[in-house]
């Protein structure tokens, strides 16, 4: 398939990877200098704007940090909106808010394009490897068609429904869970730690008891063995996770309690310069509210 590939941090980059070595034709762009250096040397073409790397494509990802990054490679004589041909679809893989979203479905349409959303669960070191879960939602026939390139990405794909909205949903209230349990093993930790039992053995039983999941092991060993070196969102994309999903909230029209707890707990972390930290550094924050020396 022709692909470009807009947005290459470090998702971007192991997922660009993977199309480029399963022998894809691909044009890569990013505003930031020496981002597609490395894809350059692979293989791929560098072009300077949104629209030159949609041009002649099947389709055009885009894995964006955020709302506005999204609406920048949209708009403008040089967006997507006013250059990309109606023969290729925008796929937009990066974590995204629903009025985002919808917005820019509606610019798709309004230009006669195809728009659909499908974002990742899991982080980085996954991407490089194709073990991503994909969870997409649109038109059916666009999914479709996208399908070869799915199957390169990830491990496996869930398809969610038929609105990039649906999609947008499940990104954000999976991200919203995994911000809870992060902040509830933070809790938990804690509280064995101050009644005298290690942490580590308390992680065990966790683990072969009720919660043998891989998040759960992932970041409960971030926790218990304090690795708060970045190696997937960092404290504030998480604190961005927080807040895309009291938007959310927000636009159906119901609380998210538990999201303002964790939300405050990055808060304090960015507050005292952890930001550039893995977000489980909330449960730092966790253990010196207990009294903990962290």
């Amino acid at each position: 398939m022709k692909v470009g590939f807009i947005g290459l941090g470090r998702m971007g980059q192991g997922i660009a990877g993977r199309v480029l070595s399963a022998g894809h034709d691909l044009l890569v762009h990013d505003p930031f200098p020496g981002q597609t250096t490395a894809l350059e040397r692979a293989g791929a073409i560098a072009t300077d704007s949104p629209a030159a790397c949609s041009a002649d494509r099947d389709l055009v990802i885009s894995m964006l940090p955020s709302d506005a990054a999204l609406s920048a490679v949209l708009q403008g004589e040089t967006g997507l909106l006013q250059g990309m041909p109606k023969e290729c679809m925008h796929v937009a893989m990066g974590t995204h808010g629903v009025r985002a979203v919808n917005d820019a479905e509606q610019a798709h349409n309004n230009a006669g394009q195809t728009f659909i959303v499908c974002p990742v669960l899991g982080r980085p070191d996954l991407a490089a490897k194709g073990l991503l879960t994909l969870v997409p939602g649109g038109s059916p026939e666009a999914i479709e068609r996208l399908r070869p390139l799915l199957d390169v990405m990830g491990k496996q794909t869930i398809d969610v429904g038929k609105t990039p909205q649906a999609a947008t949903a499940v990104k954000v209230a999976s991200n919203f869970l995994l911000g809870c349990a992060i902040e509830n093993m933070g809790e938990a930790f804690a509280l064995v730690e101050k009644l005298g039992v290690d942490p580590g053995l308390f992680l065990a039983v966790m683990l072969k008891g009720l919660f043998g999941a891989p998040a759960y092991e992932v970041y409960g060993k971030m926790i218990v063995n304090e690795i708060w070196d970045s190696h997937g969102a960092t404290a504030v994309i998480g604190l961005k996770d927080a807040d895309l999903a009291l938007e959310a909230a927000e636009v159906a029209g119901m609380p998210l309690p538990s999201t303002h707890v964790w939300r405050n707990h990055l808060e304090k972390a960015i507050d005292r310069g952890e930001g550039a930290l893995d977000w489980a550094v909330m449960a730092r924050e966790q253990a010196l509210r207990s009294g903990l020396d962290k």
